[in-house]
């Protein structure tokens, strides 16, 4: 059986519509690693993925009336992108199932390439079982995802420009696993003609069907899965990948959302290309090895298996990457509601960038504040908590708290029967390390901040909410003040959006 698959990619029909993709430095990213890192671009075929080789492969080969029946695949959307542009080259009909999760972006293209789409289920398996009903019922022929030789043998032919663009000695490659038809062919055929090379799958921690089936020596079905990486989001894995898995992988790296972030963010700082979640999936479990295994100067393939990202989605991507490179952490802090207060929290915090401060009046004794800070390391976070801490302050660390993450910073606020005499404010600066605790320090000590809100967005300019409590009497005296701060300003007090939900309650 080995010699047969090595054959299989050796003769795989993948060139008539797939390209052979480059094997490229990731300059930065090496340089931080201290390893040589090389992107397989995948991302970089007709249809955004590696999918087509497969699709293609075994479309190509069906006897002609099987082709004239038509074909039906379930996919989340790289599989189906790869059996339509295959359908419309052989010119025969496509029907695609594919999970209501699936992004827009992926379903446009389907479309746009002549194919029908079905909508059904929240994941790969349960479209699949849908698409099995849709075949008997029409007669179409299963162009499977991953579970077919002529399919992994498909995917097996990156593997083997691999080798071919790199000669040099590799310590290991890095291949996302979903049902595992890449890694199958990959490993299949590296194993063969490289052996001491290292293939390691990547999954989410949210989606490790594979990962668990190999642990317990049999197939695993989940009884739910991730959808952030939807490419991969599969309960159950292939009969065929499973066993080559077991004879070739050497090992399963699992990663979590905000690693997966960051090595989008990393893939985009070395190519300037955004890859969708799976596609990143390598990359992100390429820097989790090098950190477990504390390696240095080895070389490492990391394939960037696809690149159609839902614009929507980028948000999100910023938003967690920081966390996922252990560039940012969160805390919740607790200080006195006192004047001084304050700017000694502003000292604790020291030269290091804040990225974003939130605060609410809320009590006439203490004040509780949502912060994040720039990191350069994974331990510093429990570094700063302690040294919140020790200056009387209680924190807790919410850097690795998904609520917190995901919800908790964008709810600090609502209305305050303390907030009396409030006036709101909007202010720009200039953005820079610092630039923050500058502006603070520039506030008078004489009013208090009954609010704040700020959030570096990466952009050369800051911009802050600021809520203030001046007495009536002093009107002038704020006035000055703002014309000599040095900011851009906007007066928001009379905004009817900060009457309804943050202006005082009395």
């Amino acid at each position: 059986m080995p010699s047969s698959y090595l054959k299989r990619i050796l003769n795989a029909r993948v060139y008539d519509v797939a390209r052979e993709t480059p094997l490229e430095p990731a300059t930065q990213l090496s340089q931080r690693l201290k390893n040589r890192v090389l992107i397989k671009r995948e991302d970089l075929q007709p249809v955004f993925s590696f999918k087509l080789r497969g699709a293609y492969n075994k479309m190509v080969q069906l006897p002609p009336d099987q082709l004239a029946r038509g074909v039906i695949a379930a996919s989340a959307g790289n599989h189906a992108q790869g059996v339509a542009l295959s359908a419309r080259k052989l010119g025969c009909r496509a029907v695609i199932v594919m999970p209501i999760t699936t992004p827009q972006v992926k379903i446009d293209a389907v479309r746009a390439r002549g194919a029908e789409v079905v909508l059904h289920g929240d994941s790969y398996s349960d479209a699949y079982a849908h698409a099995l009903g849709v075949q008997a019922e029409q007669d179409l022929v299963f162009v499977h995802p991953f579970d077919d030789p002529d399919v992994i043998a498909g995917q097996g032919t990156v593997g083997m420009e691999i080798l071919r663009q790199h000669q040099a000695p590799i310590h290991a490659i890095f291949v996302a696993i979903g049902g595992g038809g890449l890694i199958a062919g990959v490993a299949a055929y590296v194993k063969q003609v490289r052996p001491e090379i290292r293939v390691i799958g990547v999954q989410t921690t949210d989606s490790d069907a594979m990962k668990r089936s190999l642990a317990a020596g049999r197939r695993i079905e989940l009884s739910e899965v991730g959808l952030f990486s939807d490419g991969t989001a599969v309960k159950k894995v292939g009969e065929e990948t499973f066993r080559l898995c077991r004879q070739y992988v050497d090992d399963i790296i699992l990663v979590d959302t905000d690693e997966l972030c960051a090595a989008i963010k990393d893939v985009f700082e070395d190519t300037r290309t955004t890859l969708e979640p799976a596609g990143a999936l390598a990359i992100a479990g390429a820097k989790a090895y090098v950190e477990r295994e504390r390696l240095r100067n080895e070389s490492l393939v990391a394939i960037a298996c696809g690149a159609n990202m839902n614009f929507d989605r980028l948000r999100f991507v910023a938003e967690r990457a920081e966390v996922g490179e252990h560039r940012e952490a969160v805390f919740a802090v607790t200080i006195p509601e006192e004047r001084g207060s304050f700017r000694r929290f502003c000292e604790t915090v020291g030269p290091r960038n804040v990225t974003e401060f939130n605060y609410r009046i809320a009590d006439s004794r203490k004040a509780h504040v949502f912060v994040g800070i720039q990191t350069q390391s994974p331990g510093e976070a429990a570094r700063i908590a302690r040294a919140f801490v020790r200056a009387g302050f209680p924190t807790i660390d919410l850097t690795e708290d998904e609520l917190a993450k995901l919800h908790l910073r964008h709810l600090v606020g609502g209305h305050s029967p303390l907030a009396r005499d409030e006036r709101l404010y909007r202010f720009e600066f200039p953005e820079r390390p610092g630039a923050l605790m500058r502006f603070l320090s520039s506030m008078s000590p004489g009013w208090n901040i009954s609010l704040f809100h700020y959030r570096n967005h990466g952009a050369d300019y800051g911009r802050i909410l600021v809520g203030l409590q001046v007495p009536t009497a002093e009107k002038r005296q704020l006035r000055e003040f703002l014309a000599t701060i040095g900011y851009r300003y906007w007066d928001e007090s009379d905004h009817p959006a900060y009457r309804l939900f943050l202006g005082a309650d009395v």
